[in-house]
Formats: C-alpha cells, sequence, structure tokens
C-alpha cells in the first residue's frame, strides 16, 4: 500500500541542500545534500516512523492536504513524498508473524484463479484501517 504525506522542504542554499520535515508526524525531519537525496531520505524516514508507530500498536495519523500546511520560512516549498510501505516493510521489518484466516471458498477459488497474494491484501487492508480506526472493526 502506498501512502502519500505533505513534506516541506527548507533550502540552505549556502550548501546547496534541504532540510525536510512532515507536519503530519511530528518529530519525523530528515535532509539531504541535494533535493534528490532529501527526497529519498524523506521517504525512508518516513516510513521508518510509521512502521515503527504500528509495530507498537499505534494508529497512523492521517495527511493532511498540501494546502492546509503553513511555511515559516520565505523560501520553504511544500512538496507530496509517496510511501511504498509494502516494498518497505518487506526490505526493513524485523519480523513477520504467521496469521491462519478463514475465509468462503467461493472467494479462495476466486483469489487463486486470479494469482492474489493472501497475505499482501490482509497486509494493505491493515495499514489501509491504520488510517482510519473505525473502519473494519465492529
Amino acid at each position: 500500500m502506498k501512502l502519500i504525506y505533505p513534506a516541506v522542504f527548507t533550502p540552505y542554499f549556502d550548501e546547496g541542500g534541504y532540510d525536510v520535515s512532515f507536519p503530519d508526524l511530528p518529530g519525523c525531519t530528515t535532509s539531504g545534500d541535494s533535493l534528490e537525496e532529501a527526497i529519498d531520505n524523506a521517504q525512508d524516514q518516513a516510513c521508518r516512523f510509521i512502521l515503527t508507530r504500528m509495530d507498537r500498536g499505534e494508529d497512523v495519523p492521517p495527511a493532511s492536504d498540501r494546502e492546509d500546511v503553513e511555511l515559516t520560512e520565505e523560501d520553504d516549498f511544500v512538496n507530496y513524498i509517496v510511501l511504498d510501505m509494502g516494498a518497505y516493510s518487506d526490505a526493513h521489518a524485523q519480523k513477520s508473524v504467521r496469521k491462519n484466516i478463514t475465509i468462503p471458498s467461493w472467494l479462495n477459488a476466486y483469489g487463486e484463479a486470479h494469482h492474489v497474494n493472501f497475505s499482501r491484501v490482509l497486509q494493505d487492508a491493515l495499514l489501509h484501517m491504520t488510517q482510519d480506526p473505525q473502519q473494519g472493526r465492529e
């Protein structure tokens, strides 16, 4: 599952790099010596931040609209950062936990016929629920 968060980029012109912060992810900051490096570092840091929260059983903060982000410096700008949580988790997650589930046979047949990765579907659904804590709960 992919998440999108606005990030504030603050250039430091004397060196050509950028500081990056996420208004919706308190304390999640990073930097880079170029715009490309700052974006890469921002993706990595934000994914780590969210994965850590989820590991603790905490909800993931919802993302603000880009237009709602307030800038404090004249040269600051906002850019959306795309977080591929599935790829990041595959590459960096410390452990996996096996879960057995029960689904109707017709749904299983459909999934197998369409080569569905059932684990990925469950992971994506649970990740989506972290952004809307009331969804899927009885």
